[in-house]
């Protein structure tokens, strides 16, 4: 159709999904006419508890793991979800959905698959963006990959949808293994893709066992460069694109201009964290995190900036201060512990009992793999005291912090503020 629907993946006031109930129309990009935009609550049948929903972004990742679907010979129907907030964000870069369709309309022609558009915006905004805005505001790191993954990706659509199929599919770089409970069940496993440098378990790391249950992740088994070859190999359309940067899946845009449409700027002193003599002024706490060194040195007073490397060491959102140093190295503690507050145990259980400490891999960033770590369990089972063998490059308030047995995700939570006093025994 060429005026279609798509579908809005709102709850609705009853409980009931808003797909269910009324749809919102949103005209295909002019280019694309012929392209069809349907109502996924319609067009569903008895035929989808035995299909596959494959999350298709328009990269060559979901591509190829999409027809690895197919040649397995699994019935399965793609969705493009739709996030871009074009009237919130469109004077800070281009709208990137038009060329993701595209690419996502000619896999899915070149594969005899069927595409749906579904539009997650508002829950986007509500659970994704709401998050990154008031934890940049509070001085905090986040990390919107971890919230996209399980409040929308894995949340609004698995629940809205997804729910309708045998699974959800996705071209994330990860593994999921069965295991064996202790009460004689059957558990999920998280674990870490072949291709270590593209391994992304740690943005699944707030999944639960409810939703790993539901999910596929068909490359998490191939290295990068096999993806590639394959895509070209079979004349994907994708098979020439780019890996996608941005803020979690919003394309183009960057960082920087995010936090400065929504926060703007409110200067501060940067402090030398030793001696507190003040350094420079900052354009604001949210451009900058602890551990970092770039964009500090335009910040600073000229007497001041050749003296480095200067690095953030910690964040004052209360007096609106930087405390940073150029002998990061001796700042010892603060690298070295933190306490981590609201864990979600992807595994289904903690390793161990309140107040015992167990050894495990702890990882607080995507692509630096994990540093070898001791846990104390906190009485509630959900906080937890951490110290590492090595030191960090930088623990800020925020980050999420992994933990692994080996290439096992066990779950993830919130790096707190204060975290290495409380974390130093």
């Amino acid at each position: 159709r060429g005026d279609a629907a798509v579908a809005d993946a709102s709850v609705a006031p009853s409980g009931r999904s808003a797909l269910d109930e009324a749809t919102v129309a949103l005209p295909a990009p002019p280019a694309l006419r012929n392209a069809y935009w349907t109502d996924p609550g319609a067009a569903s049948s008895a035929r989808d508890s035995e299909s596959v929903a494959m999350l298709l972004s328009g990269g060559v990742d979901s591509s190829v793991a999409l027809q690895l679907l197919v040649q397995q010979g699994v019935p399965v129907r793609a969705f493009y979800l739709r996030v871009w907030l074009a009237d919130e964000l469109a004077d800070l870069s281009d709208c990137p959905w038009e060329e993701d369709w595209a690419y996502c309309r000619a896999v899915c022609d070149q594969l005899a698959v069927p595409l749906e558009a579904v539009s997650v915006q508002a829950e986007y905004w509500e659970r994704v963006v709401s998050y990154l805005v008031s934890e940049a505001r509070a001085g905090r790191t986040p990390n919107p990959d971890v919230m996209c993954n399980s409040r929308i990706k894995f949340g609004v659509f698995l629940d809205s949808i997804g729910r309708r199929f045998a699974a959800v599919a996705s071209g994330h770089y990860a593994q999921l293994r069965a295991a064996p409970r202790a009460d004689g069940g059957e558990a999920v496993q998280l674990v870490r893709a072949v291709d270590r440098h593209k391994d992304q378990s740690y943005f699944l790391s707030g999944l639960t066992q409810a939703q790993l249950s539901k999910l596929r992740f068909p490359i998490g088994g191939m290295p990068k460069a096999d993806v590639r070859a394959l895509a070209a190999r079979t004349q994907l359309p994708t098979s020439a694109r780019k890996d996608s940067q941005g803020v979690c899946f919003l394309g183009r845009l960057h960082f920087d201009e995010f936090l400065r449409h929504h926060l703007g700027e409110q200067p501060g002193p940067i402090v030398e964290w030793e001696t507190s003599i003040v350094l420079g002024e900052h354009r604001g706490i949210w451009y900058h995190t602890v551990g970092q060194r770039r964009g500090l040195v335009p910040c600073l007073w000229p007497q001041y900036a050749a003296h480095g490397p200067w690095h953030v060491v910690a964040k004052d959102a209360g007096s609106n201060k930087i405390f940073v140093s150029n002998m990061y190295a001796a700042v010892g503690e603060r690298r070295h512990a933190m306490s981590v507050r609201d864990i979600s145990w992807t595994a289904g259980a903690p390793p161990c009992a309140p107040g015992e400490r167990v050894r495990l891999g702890v990882q607080v960033r995507h692509g630096d793999g994990s540093k070898d770590g001791e846990l104390e369990l906190g009485a509630d089972g959900r906080s937890a005291r951490v110290r590492l063998a090595t030191a960090d490059k930088g623990l800020a308030p925020g980050q999420f912090a992994a933990f692994y047995n080996g290439d096992v995700c066990l779950g993830a939570g919130v790096i707190e503020e204060g975290g290495a006093a409380g974390a130093a025994y």
